[in-house]
């Protein structure tokens, strides 16, 4: 696998980097290899805005930051027509959404229509303004974050919007080994001290795009396929593993989430340096495809009962083969 050494190097660049957020390292990888979008949920200062600013350092690739705000307009995002005075003509003028890594900041601050003029890009791939469509680039990766800790005057994503996402990580404080390492490197930062062997290494989009298709052509068992599939229909059918599951779910995970889980259990298998996926690869990565895709019931909710402690029961009754 010709590309490997290439992502290798990338993940030494983020992990030097960025400090006591080794999960969010490993899923922002998995999800510019897997070709999908990533929502991350953390309280402020996790360094969620600055592991995209990293990551878009260490490829070849445009970088744009959109603060979702209440006032914020969908032509903020897809762009807008301008007129052109010299022959009275009007001409689009490309919005921010169309660079290669969009950092949508707070996602949940903006309203429904906002929100949708994103989605809508991230689902389909394209922009629609009037009687034209505008293709978004073939490397295209949006990393969008929610903070828990305040929800006044935000606007929850519906769960169909929500469905568009590879993954939700949630991450949370680093320990303490990691806050004096990220005392350190802030000082050396202010300092300008940089350790020359630790360059960006500017992988190019052609690299990705090769690494994206030995991704696809690792070999899978055809029982590894099928515990995702019984892992997915658990979430269906969950009267089948106990009644307490069936109380807890209202709804299950769409299709989308096998797929997703298929792509993130291929790319975590790549990143460990395998040419095989492994149950211990689905497993490790179920919670992430799945915790957005699930609707908890109201007598879950009511008792304490969130969608990963859901998870945790389905992986202990589903088994293995």
């Amino acid at each position: 696998m010709p590309y490997r050494d290439n992502i290798f190097l990338l993940e030494q660049w983020l992990s030097s980097q960025i400090i006591g957020q080794e999960k969010l390292i490993n899923r922002l990888l998995i999800a510019l290899l897997a070709d999908g979008h990533l929502l991350v949920e953390g309280a402020p200062g996790l360094a969620k805005t600055k592991a995209i600013k990293i990551l878009a350092e260490g490829i070849e690739g445009e970088f744009h930051r959109i603060q979702f705000t209440p006032d914020l307009l969908p032509s903020d995002i897809t762009g807008t027509e301008i007129y052109r005075v010299q022959d009275g003509t009007f001409e689009f003028q490309q919005g921010p959404i169309f660079h290669n890594l969009i950092l949508a900041d707070e996602i949940n601050r903006a309203p429904a229509k906002v929100q949708s003029a994103l989605l809508e890009g991230m689902g389909e791939r394209q922009v629609s303004f009037g009687r034209q469509t505008f293709p978004l680039p073939d490397l295209f990766l949006v990393m969008a974050t929610q903070n828990p800790i305040e929800q006044e005057g935000t606007y929850p994503l519906p769960e169909a919007q929500l469905d568009r996402f590879l993954m939700q990580v949630n991450i949370d404080y680093p320990d303490a080994s990691s806050e004096r390492s990220i005392l350190q490197l802030v000082r050396d930062e202010a300092m300008t001290k940089v350790n020359e062997s630790l360059k960006p290494p500017r992988i190019n989009q052609e690299t990705i795009f090769g690494v994206r298709q030995e991704i696809l052509n690792l070999h899978m068992a055809p029982v590894v396929e099928e515990y995702m599939v019984q892992l997915t229909m658990a979430t269906r059918n969950p009267e089948a593993y106990g009644q307490d599951l069936a109380s807890w779910l209202d709804y299950g995970a769409s299709p989308r989430g096998t797929i997703a889980l298929d792509l993130c259990s291929r790319a975590n298998a790549y990143l460990q340096g395998k040419d095989f996926v492994s149950p211990d690869d689905v497993q490790s990565i179920l919670h992430d495809c799945f915790r957005h895709r699930i609707i908890v019931s109201f007598e879950a909710e009511a008792t304490g009962v969130n969608s990963d402690r859901i998870l945790d029961t389905i992986l202990q009754r589903v088994a293995a083969t």
